[in-house]
């Protein structure tokens, strides 16, 4: 058996069902999953000192689209609203191919482990170039994190009345063929897996109903979780409206699109009906407050979700239209647009710190994430509170108020991918390097 011990840490917010918080606490690891907590552990392993620290679970981030760490700041698409970004950006990634996609999975998923993360499901829904889904599989893999990719598509192109140029569709019988292949190859539903495949048809403006049909069919019959983008901004109302004459919501639910195998992106848009739909049917949500900021969408109905009892997660998004994947200053984005919405208390810190662990692990349905409990995966964030960001903070596990945005160590599994605030994993100077080349090209074509 392998022990590690976290040992003596000023401040832990476990997150467990009770919701303790302790201090001068410990952390007992063995094999990959929590053995015991308290004060006063003893063991005879190696030793990570957390005095001067908080200690939370690891962040799960619920949606992001990781090859767009390529793209960030795009001209032409700084300022624009969903539909006008999209197709500013839908010719650039055109010309991706799977290196691309590999490297910019690697940056996004080392800056999400910066900031806190140890889990991220991501949405690739655009093949070009021979790019496939394993690409970023194996990007992961060398990163260190928990992942739950989801393999999205588009079949309806600009020809068909689709938002998408026909060169980034795909045959819809190809696609589900290439769902069943992925899933088959490495989806893993053990507890603890380090790997889990989703079902992702982009989005309602993408693809057909009969695939939105036939993906929930598949991904069911397989046993693993849906995923796709709904209800995001007032164009998508409209386009709902004009194309399917319901609402998303209902759209939805009558394309077996509800329960809790299911989580959406966005859900900005969603009005008291399906607030209540996605409440009766345990259906998820991924949060994502700072995309939705920065292209205009609105300020997501989070309070309201929440009190309906409404599973949510949050989302860094894609770093096209973020683009920042800093989870926990997502966090905090989350509070203070509540705030805004709601009022000063609308959402403490702590409930926006429990939507960005607890409330991501019961999004992608992970029981065995989200928390500091004896039988957990060990992922686990240490944030140094010693550091002038807290200096002063009577609080200092209100994190999110007054503390840093990068953590100090980060294990998954048990394993330390960040230490002393650096990535373990990968070389991450030299995939920086590669990172900016591959943008400058792209630019320059």
């Amino acid at each position: 058996m392998t022990d590690l011990l976290i040992q003596n840490a000023d401040h832990l917010l476990t997150m467990n069902d009770a919701r303790h918080e302790l201090r001068g606490a410990d952390i007992l690891i063995r094999d990959g999953v929590i053995a015991a907590v308290g004060q006063g552990v003893q063991h005879a392993g190696e030793t990570i000192n957390a005095i001067g620290c908080l200690v939370t679970p690891g962040l799960i981030n619920t949606h992001h689209h990781l090859y767009q760490t390529l793209t960030r700041a795009v001209p032409g698409g700084q300022d624009a609203l969903l539909f006008g970004w999209l197709k500013t950006l839908y010719p650039i990634w055109a010309r991706f191919g799977p290196e691309e996609m590999h490297v910019s999975t690697q940056i996004g998923l080392a800056e999400l482990a910066l900031s806190g993360c140890t889990l991220s499901s991501d949405h690739l829904y655009l093949y070009p170039n021979g790019a496939r889904l394993e690409d970023t599989i194996h990007a992961a893999a060398e990163v260190g994190l928990r992942f739950h990719p989801t393999r999205g598509a588009m079949s309806i192109g600009e020809a068909a009345g689709g938002l998408p140029p026909d060169s980034l569709v795909e045959d819809e019988a190809a696609i589900l063929n290439d769902c069943i292949r992925v899933i088959d190859a490495f989806h893993d539903a053990a507890e603890g897996a380090m790997c889990r495949v989703g079902v992702a048809p982009c989005s309602p403006f993408s693809v057909s109903r009969e695939l939105m049909r036939d993906a929930a069919l598949l991904a069911r019959d397989k046993g693993v979780m849906l995923h796709t983008h709904l209800a995001e901004n007032d164009e998508d109302i409209a386009y709902s409206l004009a194309q399917f004459g319901c609402r998303p919501g209902e759209y939805a639910e009558s394309l077996g699109w509800t329960g809790a195998d299911v989580w959406h992106a966005h859900c900005v848009k969603l009005n008291p009906q399906e607030i209540d739909l996605f409440a009766k049917t345990r259906t998820g949500v991924a949060h994502c407050p700072c995309s939705n900021c920065r292209l205009g969408s609105g300020i997501a109905p989070v309070r309201a979700m929440r009190d309906a009892v409404v599973p949510v997660g949050l989302g860094v998004d894609g770093s096209a239209s973020n683009d920042s994947g800093n989870l926990v200053a997502e966090a905090r984005q989350s509070m203070l647009l509540q705030r805004v919405a709601n009022g000063a208390d609308a959402m403490s810190a702590r409930e926006a710190l429990e939507i960005a662990t607890r409330g991501g692990a019961q999004v992608l349905g992970r029981p065995d994430l989200g928390q500091i409990s004896p039988g957990k995966r060990a992922d686990i964030a240490i944030w140094d509170v010693s550091g002038i960001e807290a200096a002063g903070s009577w609080d200092p596990a209100a994190l999110l108020l007054a503390g840093p945005t990068r953590v100090r160590d980060l294990l998954v599994e048990g394993r330390r991918i960040v230490a002393e605030g650096q990535i373990t994993t990968i070389d991450l100077p030299k995939a920086v390097e590669r990172q900016n080349t591959l943008a400058r090209q792209l630019a320059e074509r």
